[in-house]
């Protein structure tokens, strides 16, 4: 098997790297909102409490601390999930599908989110629904607002939101692509033929026999040879199998290291004299 530190590193499409750019372009777009949101909420605030002041409307007492308060928790939501896409980008360079597959399932949130936040201000701007009493009509609280806001505010929301939509689409439809599929797409791991003469490698952990040419246990230290004996020329060290003494030595002849006895003599250290001799013809 091929080892996993010697596999070559996968080469990063560009439409990767432009997708996660288009995210960061998305994050900065949600930034850039929310501080204009943060900069103008006094205004929206302030004038929709002079179109409901003096008014009988059920609930006009507490609706500009409500819009307020909506206006800011949706637009730093908005900003977080923004932020966490950005982040998933740097995820995607790395090859991280399960990555890939959350910035879909969050830009998808963010699709729908933004792209119908532009068409309700697109289509009617901001509306309160039908009023009782003599409360302001939806139209007439955006006129005024219209009036009290900058001139800039409508377009370069309207700007922004378009932006971050356009570039938040073509970031999820790059990261679909047959190129950014093959960079996700978990490397299979190829298989190389045994070098010749080359061992199995082992199992980690346990160690594995000896090979040929390695030290192995000391041989078995043989028997010291007994005096007198004749080593054995197949196996030196150990004593002679029984049956596979030497052939005695002749009559008259002594054992290695004693002296041979004397047919016409006497026996050394012995009073007896020796046969005797026959007699000559």
């Amino acid at each position: 098997m091929v080892d996993s530190h010697n596999t070559p590193a996968r080469t990063r499409p560009g439409v990767v790297t432009i997708s996660t750019y288009l995210l960061w372009l998305f994050a900065l777009t949600q930034l850039i909102g929310l501080i204009i949101t943060l900069s103008t909420v006094g205004t929206i605030s302030q004038v929709l409490d002079d179109a409901y002041r003096g008014t009988d409307a059920n609930g006009t007492q507490n609706l500009a601390d409500i819009t307020t308060m909506i206006t800011i928790g949706g637009a730093v939501f908005v900003l977080l999930i923004a932020v966490v896409l950005a982040v998933l980008g740097v995820f995607n360079n790395r090859g991280s599908n399960g990555s890939r597959i959350t910035t879909w399932v969050l830009g998808g949130i963010m699709v729908c989110c933004t792209g119908g936040g532009l068409v309700s201000g697109v289509g009617g701007g901001m509306g309160t629904g039908q009023t009782t009493g003599d409360g302001p009509s939806p139209e007439e609280i955006q006129r005024r607002l219209d009036e009290a806001l900058p001139g800039w505010f409508t377009p370069v929301t309207t700007l922004l939101t378009v932006i971050g939509l356009l570039a938040l689409l073509a970031a999820l439809i790059l990261l679909a692509l047959p190129k950014a599929n093959e960079f996700f797409r978990k490397p299979k791991q190829g298989w190389e033929p045994p070098v010749p003469g080359a061992a199995y490698p082992q199992s980690g952990g346990q160690p594995g026999y000896p090979q040929s040419g390695q030290p192995g246990y000391p041989p078995t230290p043989g028997y010291p040879p007994t005096p007198g004996q004749p080593q054995s020329s197949d196996q030196p060290g150990y004593p002679p199998a029984p049956g596979n003494q030497p052939p005695s030595a002749p009559y008259g002849g002594g054992q290695p290291g004693q002296p041979g006895s004397n047919p016409g003599g006497d026996q050394p250290g012995s009073d007896r004299p020796g046969p005797t001799p026959p007699p000559v013809s």
